[in-house]
């Protein structure tokens, strides 16, 4: 089974926290107040799956880049190069845990597998900085699971505006199984040849699931999105 064609444009999130300091302010209601205002400003008011707004604090477990991280990413907001897969929108936002306000013109990086896996040199690769309202917004395709791992998102934050300036978070981002079923019977996706990668199969996902930290992105509808918010110090 397969669709031959499916959403144009999807939209996830949550709201992470990189704990940089033994005991980081909860954002939790200023994520609220910025989903708030990132959703009303996408026209999405009358777009709600939920009853309220997700707020909930997660913590991403600290990462080191992986084999595939290729640096100095074009700077640009759509990565898809033309790759075949499902479009969504990642907004990654940048919140300082001491203050709980956006952090603007911090330099975001995006990178992941294609349709049927594969990284390339340059396509789902890219980067840009945060805007005034401490957002990075990307332009990509939902991933395919790899060889090894499951279906996944890289993210990668730098302390300044530069490429070159010294990187404070890595994180793998992943999605819960369900979604990854339906998106694996979209054209494209249902050829990769790839021996099928759940997330209990994959030994980063439960690194990066473990002692309270959750790196799993939540699809809130085909039609509304909780936007991505990183929480980070410094």
């Amino acid at each position: 089974m397969h669709f031959s064609s499916f959403f144009s444009v999807f939209f996830c999130g949550l709201v992470l926290a990189v704990p940089t300091a033994p005991v980081p302010r909860d954002c939790s209601a200023e994520a609220r107040e910025y989903n708030v205002a990132r959703r009303d400003a996408r026209g999405l008011s009358k777009r709600t799956f939920y009853s309220e707004m997700l707020n909930t604090t997660c913590v991403l477990a600290p990462e080191t880049p992986s084999e595939d991280y290729i640096p100095n990413p074009p700077i640009r907001v759509d990565v898809t190069e033309n790759q075949p897969g499902v479009l969504f929108t990642v907004d990654i936002g940048v919140l300082n845990t001491v203050t709980c306000q956006p952090l603007t013109d911090v330099m975001v990086e995006i990178w992941s597998p294609n349709a049927v896996g594969e990284y390339g040199e340059t396509f789902l690769r890219g980067a840009t900085t945060t805007a005034s309202n401490g957002i990075a917004e990307f332009l990509t395709i939902f991933p395919g699971y790899t060889s090894d791992s499951a279906n996944h998102l890289n993210i990668l934050v730098h302390s300044t505006s530069s490429e070159s300036s010294s990187v404070v978070h890595y994180g793998r981002l992943f999605f819960t199984d369900p979604w990854t079923n339906i998106i694996g019977m979209y054209t494209n996706y249902n050829q990769n040849t790839n021996t099928r990668v759940l997330n209990a199969q994959d030994p980063i996902f439960a690194e990066a699931n473990q002692n309270g930290f959750n790196s799993i992105i939540e699809c809130a509808s085909l039609l509304y999105m909780n936007i991505l918010v990183l929480n980070r110090l410094f």
